[in-house]
């Protein structure tokens, strides 16, 4: 491991500031519970465990944004599994008194940091660094998905403070590491191109989504309907044109008078638009899974939201599952296919809940969060 963890400290009576990763689905104000508020707490449990001291620096949403909120719902969520105090101040005398009244074993929450324009200019003097790096022994990152940004929070406290990473960022690292190796299957699926590109230099890749699309039409596919909807994406043609070991469908599924229809590619162009992958593309490339030896799977290869077309990530999910394969998933809508159909987290060997750090970091991009880190001896 090339960052100091907890087991790198002795935390007792130790006053530690904790960047975690609080960011949750809103609906209708009100947070929604989720697993970025299990894994969270057990960093911070383990730290009350060492009789540490405490305070929780955490975001939720961006200005402007709907979920952009306070974080005291998240205090209530995260007190089913850790004591923790909501305290609705980042830098007054409020913040202030709380920190320096902390006792050994104890927590509390500030208020959301990103209601400080500073965090999103990170600076070593600004005010938010200026009034809480004094109050505080160590930094712990334990904020894997937000790493990638250059924020007060993530890059300003270590280069002041001795620091390590929580065990949530830990796990992830040391899984992401083992996918990184030559021969890992990357499963690629979902509507975003520009994050499917960042992987187009991996070894082995089966394509759904856009990119088995786009992979198709650069062939001299017709898919027919889908060519049209796409057409925002045809400058990417040229580039995927040279991928030709790239696997890609052989069938796809449409909506057809409220029904699941299949056609293979011989039968396109048609007038419908692409909803899933076919059968026949579903037994190919669980072949190829069951083959491999580590496995990521990022992205649904239908429309999930559907149920009829949610038969191809399923199938794809299930033979992940089932396979030898050190696997790992890119979450989002995967983790609710995931869920829908009866698995659960304990089927893979890691489920990620990064976002766009989760694509830089095995692009090979270097993530800002993480630079800052290496530099503790």
């Amino acid at each position: 491991m090339k960052y100091k963890t907890l087991d790198d400290f002795n935390f007792k009576g130790k006053r530690v500031l904790l960047r975690s990763d609080l960011n949750s689905p809103v609906k209708k104000g009100k947070v929604i519970f989720n697993e970025r508020i299990i894994e969270s707490a057990r960093t911070i449990k383990e730290l009350q465990k060492k009789r540490a001291r405490v305070v929780i620096i955490a975001h939720q949403g961006r200005k402007g944004d709907r979920d952009f909120t306070s974080l005291k719902q998240h205090s209530v969520l995260l007190g089913k599994f850790v004591k923790v105090k909501f305290v609705d101040d980042i830098l007054g005398k409020k913040a202030l008194d709380a920190i320096e009244e902390l006792k050994n074993g104890e927590t509390i929450l500030l208020e959301n940091i990103r209601y400080l324009d500073e965090e999103m200019k990170p600076e070593k003097d600004n005010k938010i660094v200026k009034v809480l790096a004094p109050h505080f022994d160590i930094y712990v990152n334990d904020a894997f998905s937000v790493s990638h940004r250059a924020q007060t929070s993530i890059v300003s406290f270590p280069s002041l403070l001795p620091s390590a990473i929580g065990r949530l960022m830990q796990h992830e690292l040391e899984s992401l590491e083992k996918i990184k190796i030559k021969d890992s299957l990357f499963v690629l699926g979902g509507k975003k191109i520009e994050e499917q590109l960042l992987f187009l230099n991996r070894k082995k890749i089966i394509s759904g989504g856009t990119l088995g699309q786009l992979i198709l039409i650069s062939r001299g596919h017709n898919l027919g309907l889908q060519n049209k909807l796409l057409k925002n994406e045809m400058k990417y043609l040229l580039r995927l044109k040279k991928h030709k070991k790239i696997l890609a469908p052989v069938d796809y599924a449409f909506l057809v008078n409220g029904k699941r229809k299949e056609f293979s590619l011989d039968e396109m162009p048609v007038n419908y638009e692409v909803m899933d992958i076919g059968r026949k593309t579903m037994e190919i490339y669980r072949g190829e899974i069951m083959k491999a030896k580590s496995i990521l799977m990022k992205g649904p290869v239908g429309y999930c939201e559907d149920k009829k077309f949610r038969k191809g990530t399923a199938a794809l999910l299930k033979a992940v599952a089932s396979s030898r394969a050190f696997s790992v998933l890119g979450g989002g809508h995967l983790t609710t296919v995931m869920r829908d159909i009866g698995l659960s987290q304990k089927n893979f060997d890691y489920v990620s809940l990064s976002g766009g750090a989760f694509d830089e970091y095995l692009a090979g991009k270097k993530l800002p969060g993480l630079e800052v880190l290496k530099m503790q001896k």
